[in-house]
């Protein structure tokens, strides 16, 4: 009779053999890319030994079920690209009470069709303001009001095992002002006052600060804070969230050990935040420079080696061609993509969708195995990060354009339907951002009539435009901006705790019944979901442009299997706008709507009702004339 512990014996020496593999290619990659970075720094070498003793011992603490699903991802490194992906994004606490929560709500999570969850930063924070979790107090533990470590790794395993890949965030360019680091660099210990820029004197801050860019103006001038003892230390964002220095090897190695404990605690999709302000140099803006994109690969690396399964996802909402560049299979597989978002949003204030057009024709092609992650809000504010030189050419003042878009979007602009909020009013420079839910700026707490079409439009293109769609949860339901969360202590002077209300129990309790509004707008959501999962067109990211011939009609033909594209036409003006045949010439023939089931034969042309689209499917193709 056969041993069964042979099998087991055979699978270990598999996966040592695999991991070896692995480790011979990275590990080359590795070295030469910290070299590249450090040169001849006296504390690389000691760094480089030590993370790669890390590497190793964290693959061999690697749980056998992850170690599983490594061989898998590996096996089909482009999962991502899969028509059935949907993703989600919540605050565990606001949307089920604490990590445990969301387990309960798997349920649900299946019925939506998600395949996987962006839970926002649960770990420890300081008390009061955390900037919505992102100053990081430990990336070990979880806030106590969250949950525990193990209920995040319990988490995982749960959505794992209902085909759901979980997501949280690496803030990796800064840590909370009370992180164990932070506290031992304020006490003045040497070796963690090299993790953190810290001076005695303003003269090394002032020079940075002459080519640096303020971020949040209400909470400090320049890049610099100024603590009890006169240390001056780099705080990009908030006061309280000191930036790491990664010119010290030693950091890189100690954020590869919190990226890999992350990695096997089951998180499947890393969120790295704020990668442009990575790597900062004097007489630069400190932004998007080339060691940032080095020591992402770098991650990557370690990554690659230790926990392949796991994906990183890039935020960086910056100008486009900037963004682009940090997409790549050895850097970041996936990427947020800000400017379709953005441009969602200014084509349907202008109800014209030539921007937007643009976009999608010069700037949506990303590398053979990366996809865009495409949402129609966050839960931050909308910045409106499209180039200055695309809306030149269309003869339009980039300056007083996105002045008018937030004007527009707050409601400051006479006969808007939007009602959101501005945040981090510069009165300086005029700048401002947005926030609020989909639904309040779309037009439901106005009352505008085509408040439910907008969001089904804006949410139309996230789902058929190529990549992945990502919904904030709450946006199926018509969830409304929650001002009482301004009232929060810590919350009072940041807006953007509008567009992160609690969970909307009473809607989600009326998503079965279509005479109600969330009824309604959840059936059509969960419609369109299905159609995408049903449909492989919508797979892949390829996207042809189409000129309409109409300012207000977006168009574009996604490829098909056996010669069947999708053709999606998608209407932004507030009253029915019609294609005219010959903008069609090359699509002639019968195509049938996915989305209701018509019919339209494209030699007569097509008109669309004010906010309707439509996913059409080639029946035939038959010679025009």
């Amino acid at each position: 009779m056969p041993d069964p512990r042979l099998g087991h014996v055979s699978t270990i020496e598999g996966e040592r053999r695999e991991f070896e593999g692995r480790l011979a290619v990275e590990e080359k990659r590795l070295r030469s890319l910290l070299a590249e970075i450090y040169g001849d720094h006296p504390g690389l070498p000691a760094a480089l030994a030590s993370t790669l003793d890390l590497v190793g011992a964290s693959w061999r603490e690697r749980s056998a079920e992850l170690k599983d699903l490594d061989r898998r991802r590996s096996a089909q490194p482009d999962w991502f690209e899969s028509n059935a992906m949907l993703g989600g994004v919540c605050y565990a606490d606001l949307y089920a009470g604490g990590v445990p929560g969301l387990q309960e709500r798997i349920p649900y999570f299946r019925e939506l069709g998600l395949t996987y969850l962006h839970v926002m930063p649960p770990f420890r924070t300081p008390e009061g303001n955390s900037d919505g979790g992102y100053a990081v107090s430990s990336y070990r533990e979880l806030n106590p009001e969250l949950g525990t470590i193990d209920d995040l790794r319990a988490l995982g395993e749960a959505l794992r095992a209902n085909g759901i890949s979980l997501a949280v965030d690496f803030v990796f360019n800064h840590t909370a002002s009370d992180h164990e680091w932070a506290r031992r660099a304020a006490a003045g210990d040497p070796v963690y006052r090299d993790f953190y820029w810290m001076f005695d004197s303003r003269e090394q801050p002032d020079r940075f600060e002459e080519t640096t860019r303020e971020i949040f103006p209400d909470d400090h001038p320049g890049s610099f804070v100024q603590l009890a003892d006169g240390t001056w230390v780099w705080a990009s964002f908030h006061s309280f969230q000191w930036d790491l220095n990664y010119s010290n090897p030693a950091v890189f190695r100690a954020m590869a050990g919190e990226l890999l404990f992350l990695a096997n605690l089951g998180v499947e999709v890393l969120r790295m935040d704020a990668v442009p302000f990575i790597w900062k140099q004097l007489g630069t803006s400190s932004e998007n420079l080339p060691q940032a994109h080095l020591l992402l690969q770098a991650f990557n690396a370690v990554c690659r080696i230790a926990a392949p399964a796991m994906v990183f996802l890039s935020e960086a909402i910056v100008h486009p061609d900037d963004v682009l560049s940090y997409v790549r299979p050895d850097e970041c597989q996936l990427s947020y993509n800000p400017l379709q978002m953005a441009l969602t949003w200014e084509a349907m204030a202008t109800r014209d969708v030539r921007m937007l057009q643009g976009a999608l024709a010069d700037r949506h092609r990303t590398p053979a195995g990366t996809a865009w992650v495409n949402y129609v809000r966050s839960h931050d504010d909308i910045g409106w990060t499209f180039a200055d030189e695309d809306a030149a050419r269309l003869g339009i003042d980039p300056f007083l354009h996105r002045r008018f878009l937030n004007d527009y979007y707050t409601g400051r602009f006479e006969g808007s339907f939007a009602r959101g909020v501005a945040f981090q009013f510069n009165p300086r420079t005029g700048d401002s951002r947005v926030s609020g839910t989909t639904a309040s700026l779309a037009g439901y707490e106005s009352g505008d009539a085509g408040g439910p079409g907008r969001v089904l439009l804006a949410y139309s293109l996230a789902l058929s435009t190529g990549g992945i769609p990502l919904i904030y949860l709450g946006d199926e339901v018509g969830q409304l901006n929650d001002y009482g969360q301004l009232e929060v202590e810590g919350r009072e002077d940041d807006s953007r705790w509008v567009g992160r209300p609690v969970h909307p129990s009473r809607r989600y309790e009326e998503r079965v019944d279509p005479s109600t509004p969330a009824g309604r707008l959840f059936g059509r959501m969960r419609w369109l979901i299905e159609l995408r999962r049903r449909h492989g067109q919508f797979g892949g990211g390829d996207l042809v442009v189409l000129d309409t011939g109409n300012p207000r009609i977006l168009g574009y033909l996604r490829p098909g299997a056996e010669g069947r594209p999708l053709l999606v036409l998608a209407n932004f003006g507030d009253y029915p706008e019609r294609v005219e045949p010959l903008a069609l010439n090359r699509q002639a023939g019968r195509w049938a709507d996915l989305v209701t089931d018509g019919v339209y034969d494209l030699r007569g042309g097509v008109t669309l009702a004010a906010h309707e689209f439509v996913w059409l499917v080639q029946e035939d193709v038959s010679p025009v004339g």
